[in-house]
């Protein structure tokens, strides 16, 4: 099974997901430009994309949504709530009949793939985040967490890949410009994950099936790459022993670019 990062970030996201046999995006919060652009750079031929998994409403995760059923004829998998919510949300005219209804906890099955929603705080109608597992292994999409618990960390145990959101320095973005209703969001439940609390979700994780894991959906203005880096990385250090012999990748998800595919 792969995983690449095609974009993440506040102003945008996508992720691909697949096998030999089975191609899948995870959100299209991208033009249909930069998607073609992006799965060229990783050797991905955008007309072998079968489905793509919404994970909630908001603009950086479905902008490209409409586009892509349009021009492609893509299927499009998320709960009920969301779907719904996406159709105002100016995705245009799209034909209805490609929406397949999902829910939260119950898997189903995209040809050798096994998907698994699971449900999140976020501030949306009915997120969810997604694994996705074949014959050989499974990666998972965590991202707008708000929060995470063991019902979160239950789900993405046994993940060889993870794509884990990582959003804020908390201290940047109470010091930052940001309006104090927006930080509160940010911070709260609702909101989204810290590098802080990425690091901490990530020590709940990491065993002897994860080899990769990529920071995400960081923000612009209250964060850098090598800040959450370091604050993860070190979170992490000093939380799982050395002679535990793991051996964990770490890296982040380029804003505005594919990462590597895992």
């Amino acid at each position: 099974m792969n995983l690449c990062s095609i974009v993440s970030g506040s102003s945008g996201n996508c992720t691909y997901i697949g096998n030999e046999d089975t191609h899948l995006l995870v959100d299209v919060g991208i033009s249909k430009k930069k998607l073609e652009e992006g799965l060229k750079a990783v050797d991905v031929d955008i007309n072998k994309i079968s489905s793509i998994l919404i994970t909630h409403e908001h603009i950086d995760h479905i902008s490209g949504l409409g586009v892509m059923m349009r021009k492609f004829g893509m299927k499009v998998y998320g709960t009920r709530e969301t779907l719904m919510a996406a159709m105002n949300k100016g995705i245009g005219k799209v034909d209805t009949s490609l929406f397949h209804f999902i829910e939260p906890d119950k898997e189903f099955v995209i040809n050798d793939i096994t998907i698994r929603p699971f449900s999140i705080s976020h501030d949306a109608a009915n997120p969810v985040c997604y694994t996705a597992k074949d014959s050989k292994d499974k990666v998972s999409v965590a991202t707008d967490l708000g929060k995470y618990d063991d019902y979160i960390i239950d789900n993405l145990k046994g993940s060889r890949a993870i794509l884990i959101e990582a959003n804020h320095d908390i201290n940047m973005l109470e010091v930052g410009p940001y309006p104090y209703y927006l930080k509160q969001r940010i911070l709260s439940d609702f909101g989204h994950l810290s590098n802080d609390n990425s690091g901490k979700l990530l020590t709940n994780l990491i065993d002897e099936n994860l080899e990769y894991v990529y920071l995400g959906h960081l923000s612009k203005e209250n964060n850098y790459p090598e800040l959450a880096y370091e604050t993860v990385r070190c979170i992490v250090k000093d939380n799982v022993s050395k002679e535990s012999g793991i051996r964990t990748k770490l890296a982040v998800a380029y804003r505005d670019k594919p990462s590597m595919m895992v």
